[in-house]
C-alpha cells in the first residue's frame, strides 16, 4: 500500500530522479518555458518554487551568499544560479508564491501521453500584453464629466433634483382625495332609497 505517500516517483531511482529534476529547473531558468509531460511538469513545480522563494528577501551579503550556495546544492549549474539571483529574483521579488505557470497542451503522438508546456508567469510577454489591455479595457465605464463651472450651478442642479421627488409627492396627494369608508357609502346609499 502507499497511502500518504504524495511525492511522484516518476518510474526512476532517486538519484535519477533528482538528477532529471534539477536538469529541467535548470532549462526552465534559463529558457523561462520548456515542453515537457504534465507529471513530470508538477513534479518539476513542486521541486523549483521552493528554490525561487529562496531568493526573496535577503538583506545581507551573507544571506545572499548563504542562499545561492543552497540553490547551488540543487540545480549544480552557475549560469542558472546567476540567472536566478540576478533577472527573476527581481522580478518575483512582490509575489507571494505561484512562480510558474502549466498549461496542457494535449497528447504526445507517439505515446498518447499528456503533455503540457510549464514557464515562469512573469515571462510570458503575450499573455502579459493580453492582461493589461483588459485591464485598460475594463467593463467600467467612465462618465462624462461636466464643463468647467462653478460649483453655484453644481449645487442648484443637485438641489432642484431632491427639491423634485418631494414635489411630486405632493401634488399626488392633493389630487388623490383620502378614501371614504364603507360605513359611510353604506349610509348614503340607504337615505338616497329611503328618498325614493
Amino acid at each position: 500500500m502507499r497511502h500518504r505517500k504524495k511525492i511522484n516517483h516518476l518510474g526512476r531511482q532517486a538519484g535519477h530522479r533528482k538528477a532529471m529534476l534539477a536538469n529541467m529547473a535548470n532549462s526552465l531558468i534559463l529558457h523561462k518555458r520548456i515542453t515537457t509531460t504534465t507529471a513530470k511538469a508538477k513534479a518539476l513545480r513542486t521541486y523549483v518554487e521552493p528554490l525561487m522563494s529562496k531568493t526573496k528577501n535577503l538583506s545581507t551579503v551573507e544571506e545572499k551568499t548563504h542562499a545561492q550556495r543552497v540553490v547551488f546544492s540543487y540545480l549544480q549549474n552557475k549560469q542558472a544560479v546567476k540567472e536566478l539571483f540576478t533577472d527573476i529574483a527581481p522580478k518575483i521579488e512582490t509575489r507571494p508564491g505561484g512562480y510558474t505557470r502549466i498549461l496542457k497542451t494535449g497528447t504526445r503522438l507517439g505515446d498518447s501521453a499528456d503533455m503540457c508546456v510549464i514557464e515562469l508567469v512573469d515571462y510570458n510577454e503575450n499573455l502579459l500584453a493580453a492582461k493589461d489591455e483588459a485591464a485598460s479595457k475594463s467593463g467600467r465605464r467612465r462618465r462624462r464629466s461636466t464643463k468647467k463651472g462653478s460649483e453655484a450651478e453644481v449645487v442648484a442642479t443637485e438641489a432642484k433634483t431632491k427639491a423634485a421627488p418631494a414635489a411630486k409627492t405632493e401634488t399626488v396627494v392633493a389630487e388623490n382625495p383620502a378614501p371614504i369608508a364603507e360605513d359611510t357609502v353604506n349610509e348614503t346609499n340607504s337615505e338616497e332609497k329611503k328618498e325614493e
